[in-house]
């Protein structure tokens, strides 16, 4: 008999299959596939009103391979299919399952061979190469053979599509985990558990996820939703409006687990004490493998929720100043880095003598004033421009050119800050400022080049704002090259002293000299002081030069015992950053005691600079020294800042007069020297004056009342060597 298409029948023609609810969840689907019309008619006969494992059994018919192979293709959920071996051709049932399992790639469904000539029995290489339930002869199959054959295919099935269920939901849990595991923000987290958990459990997006973070006393809120429930982002957990919904998250979250009626209601538990709560809108009872799935699910969401919030944890570390809760430097670099191409100014801003403030007071005091800075500077810029801490007292500020600029910044430091319950404190600061170049590669150039004018103001403009220029930055690697160079030679030993001859004006007496610092490059070349010594104190390279020069000067002295008179004393230049140091006063009384010497024997000379920074601790510290008979002048008076204040409370021996006021010996200028001179005078200071060339300024000097003098008139400074033959041939000479 010839079969047209019409003569395929793709339905169930139970009364199941004919009320339309044959689905693959209340019913087995079976194909028979036979030429024989009275082999379909038998076997519905047969199995009609069983049910094989609490389900009934629905039909499809085919007469031909390529019909069942038309059937098969298209989307269904048959678990049995009775195939007839011999049909439009010797094997078209044997090709048949060929097709099934390597065209269709359907290994689930159980196939039972039959066939009514007994000759035509499959192959063997077909029984073994592909899974075949069974294969009978038609005559075999009675009713309670066929229904044996049936349930044991059928219980094949279930099991390997349980298997395959249980894989694909394994393989689902490990590509959430992973996709889930990856460093995120936390609304993004919970988004994708969402997703995740409703492909799980093959549900329509009806689900969200409610936050309880720290602090513990902050009510849990919906971070992420999806569906129905998508406008409740954001909301308070007490404030969702539907009952059940409600009722089961805070069932949840209370008692820490999961609740799996009405409903799916699934916790995951985090780092200290913090907890997500998920919601599903299941309305079908769960499966126990759905179940276990979901236990499995959430236990390695669990673990991802947890190293999620380290993640976060460290990223806060990482990117946020915990002090004054705002963002540090590793975040300023990096907006810098995503913004490069867009127009804008970066500014360094560093708060000018806040050192004093934590050595004045204390150091919680002084957090308290970069909190409030920090504060004014964050209410002081709009939104989009980043503010920033980037160490210590130093903060940055990213943002458009018309927000960024000194009038703005310096309006910030206008009014006083309010520091706890103190009395409001006046701040400065000194601001660097950048505007941002398509030339600039990176965000740490940016910030360099930032750096480079905020040194130059404190330089020339301390309290002003200076914005970068490239000659900064040559002027920047200069100082740098130049320092390399001065660390190499001081590692070497190639920086030596000179010392350069007090004279007493009233009676020509030697009657000391300062040691005066040189360094001379492997070129042959000097290298002034001027450029080289703040290069050291600013790199702190001048604590241990200091130490050097004050050891190698008082060991000159100690060598000249019976060449000077005993009163003859060295004096030693002390910068700043040497004060700075907590036991410098020790330390220096120390190298005395080690060379041998009297504190008459050497005067320390400090600059104006020195005199007004940290003006109590430096006071006790040469009170220190002065104990030990140690002089104290206060060099290069009358170019520095000074009151007179200043000079009565450090208690100084002398001033030295500086060399600007000196030369020409009459006019203007030496109307201030003569000033000083009567100063010290009233204060019981002496005064020493600096650059003395001529006669004729020697001679003013003395008539005016200065007792002491140094410079070319007697002696340039001179090596150790030198200074010994220029005494021999002084002593010859008078």
């Amino acid at each position: 008999m010839a079969y047209t298409d019409d003569a395929l029948i793709p339905f169930a023609d139970d009364e199941l299959a004919e009320s339309g609810q044959a689905s693959s969840a209340t019913v087995w689907q079976v194909l028979i596939v036979d030429d024989e019309p009275d082999v379909h008619a038998a076997s519905k006969l047969a199995l009609k009103g069983i049910q094989v494992e609490g389900r009934s059994i629905a039909f499809s018919h085919a007469h031909t391979a390529a019909q069942a192979m038309e059937l098969l293709a298209q989307p269904n959920d048959f678990a049995v299919a009775f195939i007839d071996v011999v049909m439009e051709s010797d094997d078209a049932g044997l090709q048949l399952v060929r097709q099934i399992r390597e065209a269709l790639d359907n290994q689930a469904l159980r196939i039972i061979l039959r066939t009514g000539q007994p000759g035509y029995a499959p192959e063997i290489d077909t029984i073994r190469q592909y899974d075949i339930n069974d294969y009978r002869t038609k005559s075999e199959l009675t009713q309670v053979r066929l229904f044996t054959c049936l349930t044991m295919a059928v219980r094949s099935y279930a099991q390997i599509r349980q298997l395959e269920a249980g894989r694909r939901g394994l393989e689902q849990i490990l590509a959430a985990s992973a996709e889930l595991g990856k460093p995120v923000g936390l609304k993004k987290f919970a988004a994708g558990i969402v997703t995740q958990l409703c492909a799980l459990l093959n549900v329509e997006a009806q689900c969200l996820v409610c936050a309880a973070m720290n602090p513990t006393d902050q009510t849990p809120y919906v971070l992420a939703a999806a569906g129905a429930y998508g406008a409740w982002i954001g909301l308070p957990l007490d404030e969702i409006p539907e009952p059940r919904v409600r009722k089961n998250l805070h069932q949840t979250l209370h008692e820490r687990q999961h609740l799996l009626k009405d409903g799916a209601s699934l916790y995951f538990q985090g780092y200290n004490e913090q907890a997500l709560a998920a919601f599903v809108d299941v309305q079908r009872p769960l499966q126990a493998l759905e179940k276990e799935l979901l236990e499995v699910f959430c236990s390695n969401i669990s673990v991802a929720f947890e190293n999620l919030q380290l993640y976060l944890n460290i990223n806060d570390l990482a990117y946020n100043d915990t002090l004054v809760h705002l963002p540090n430097r590793n975040a300023l670099v990096q907006a810098i880095d995503a913004r490069l191409a867009r127009e804008g100014t970066v500014a360094l801003l560093d708060l000018d003598s806040f050192a004093d403030i934590n050595s004045i007071l204390d150091d919680s005091f002084g957090d308290a004033v970069l909190q409030s800075v920090a504060h004014k500077l964050r209410a002081a810029f709009p939104a989009e421009t980043l503010v920033a801490r980037l160490g210590s007292d130093l903060f940055g500020l990213y943002g458009p050119a018309q927000q960024v600029t000194p009038e703005k910044i310096a309006a910030v430091f206008d009014e006083p800050f309010a520091v706890d319950a103190n009395e409001p404190l006046r701040l400065s600061a000194t601001t660097g400022l950048v505007r941002l170049q398509s030339s600039m590669q990176t965000g740490l150039i940016v910030l360099k080049s930032a750096s480079a004018a905020l040194k130059e103001a404190k330089r020339f403009q301390r309290g002003k704002s200076l914005y970068f220029e490239a000659n900064q930055a040559d002027a920047a690697r200069d100082r740098i090259r130049m320092l390399n160079r001065l660390r190499t030679s001081f590692s070497e030993e190639r920086l030596f002293l000179h010392y350069q001859p007090f004279i007493n004006l009233q009676d020509g007496r030697v009657v000391g000299a300062e040691s005066l610092l040189r360094w001379k490059s492997t070129e042959g070349q000097f290298i002034s002081p001027e450029l080289f010594i703040p290069i050291a104190e600013q790199s702190g390279l001048m604590i241990p030069m200091g130490e050097w020069v004050a050891r190698t000067a008082m060991k000159w002295r100690a060598s000249l015992h019976g060449q000077v008179d005993d009163d003859f004393r060295v004096a030693i230049n002390v910068s700043r950053t040497q004060f700075a140091e907590p036991d410098f006063a020790q330390k220096f009384l120390d190298l005395l005691d080690e060379v041998g010497l009297q504190g008459s024997q050497v005067e320390i000379e400090l600059t104006e600079s020195v005199a007004i920074e940290n003006l109590e601790d430096l006071a006790v510290k040469l009170e220190v020294l002065r104990g030990r008979g140690i002089r104290v002048a206060m060099d290069d008076f009358g170019t520095g800042y000074s009151s007179l204040s200043v000079i009565q409370r450090l208690r100084l021996d002398q001033l030295k007069i500086d060399r600007g006021f000196v030369s020409g010996g009459g006019g203007e200028s030496f109307e201030i020297a003569r000033t000083i001179i009567t100063m010290a005078d009233h204060l019981a200071m002496t005064t020493i004056a600096e650059g003395i060339e001529t006669q004729t300024q020697c001679d003013a000097l003395l008539a005016a009342g200065c007792q002491e003098g140094q410079g070319y008139l007697f002696s340039r400074p001179l090596g150790e060597t030198e200074f010994l033959k220029w005494l021999q041939d002084r002593r010859n000479s008078r």
